[in-house]
């Protein structure tokens, strides 16, 4: 794929509209179950494409690389929140994965039971529609930069009142998508704030070619499964047979200004996908290593929390809160590395923290 002259003049010489090059195309899913999910597809003339469900939470369904597929679809593909159910673990037949899910905001992780009411598996966050979904792209400098936005609500009458807006911006010339989140507590008590960022990556960069570079301090296995696997917990395998998941809590290493990186590299590719977040901000990364047969996904996952639930968060002492109108905001860039000397470049940068 040749490079792309960021000119607007120039592009405009060459196109009759910008949407041959980059820009936006808002659907609706029809068919099965993912029927009536509003879509927004991004691209941004870099051979970097991905689409945001609006329908759900503003996340990220499939993420793409000059046509190379880097995130993983589950086998219940996209499903509408019409099928949602939070009790117990049905929260796994809605679980399309994708590239984002994001979990939370009230609980993160194991199912449970506070004060009579049903605390889903993570959350409700990732099944609940957007308000005022818009998009719109912006000559800055000479580059058009192209940003999707959206507000989900997490209320209920004699409860809670909180939101979360959600920015993401990627670039022209750029293979990067910045996502900016805020959470506000619009009510009149204290509430808990978790939030994990389920990044899910797949076939064909996730392969027994593939290994994680990440600064980790300390290793954790969530269980005993997990201990089975901590001597190669960065290191992955092809689909295996009767594979059951192995969770990591990772404690890393981070910069004075608290920015640090994780990266899943595939050289046989020559590509990667980093994801740089604040540990400030999100000070535990969960790693999901899932390598079975048809369920064939790595997740690298900034979170505020443990994924044991809000009780467990609450009893380690982790559980944070949002006072009345108070507002927090978390960000979170994904980058794709392209090229064996850009994968240098990352795992340099990886090892300096």
């Amino acid at each position: 794929m040749g490079k792309i002259d960021f000119n607007k003049r120039e592009i405009l010489r060459h196109v009759g509209d910008f949407s041959q090059i980059l820009g936006f195309k808002d659907y609706t899913l029809n068919g099965g179950k993912s029927q009536g999910v509003r879509a927004i597809d991004v691209k941004n003339g870099s051979g970097l494409e991905f689409t945001v469900l609006a329908d759900r939470a503003m996340d990220i369904a499939w993420l793409s690389y000059k046509g190379c597929n880097l995130s993983y679809i589950s086998k219940t593909g996209i499903v509408s929140p019409v099928y949602y159910n939070e009790v117990g673990t049905h929260f796994f037949r809605s679980f399309s994965a994708g590239f984002l899910t994001t979990c939370g905001l009230l609980n993160v992780g194991s199912p449970g039971i506070e004060n009579g009411e049903q605390l889903g598996l993570h959350g409700r966050i990732s099944n609940t529609p957007s308000e005022a979904v818009s998009y719109d792209m912006e000559w800055i400098e000479g580059i058009p930069t192209l940003r999707v936005k959206g507000k989900m609500r997490e209320a209920k009458v004699f409860g809670e009142n909180v939101t979360l807006n959600r920015e993401m911006i990627t670039k022209g010339g750029e293979n990067k998508i910045k996502i900016r989140d805020t959470v506000e507590n619009n009510g009149f008590r204290n509430e808990p704030i978790m939030l994990l960022y389920h990044f899910n990556l797949g076939y064909p960069l996730l392969d027994e070619n593939a290994y994680l570079e990440i600064p980790s301090i300390k290793v954790t296995p969530r269980d005993a499964e997990a201990e089975k696997g901590i001597g190669h917990y960065d290191v992955l395998q092809g689909p295996t047979h009767g594979y059951s998941e192995q969770v990591f809590y990772h404690d890393v290493k981070a910069k004075n200004n608290g920015k640090t990186s994780v990266a899943l590299i595939n050289e046989k590719l020559a590509l990667a996908v980093a994801i740089h977040f604040n540990k400030n901000e999100l000070f535990n990364l969960t790693q999901w290593k899932q390598m079975g047969e048809g369920e064939y996904v790595l997740g690298i996952e900034p979170c505020n929390c443990f994924v044991e639930g809000k009780e467990d968060s609450k009893n380690k002492g982790v559980l944070e809160y949002l006072k009345p109108g108070e507002i927090r905001t978390f960000e979170v860039e994904i980058e794709i590395v392209d090229g064996i000397n850009e994968i240098q470049r990352i795992k340099n940068d990886i090892t300096e923290i």
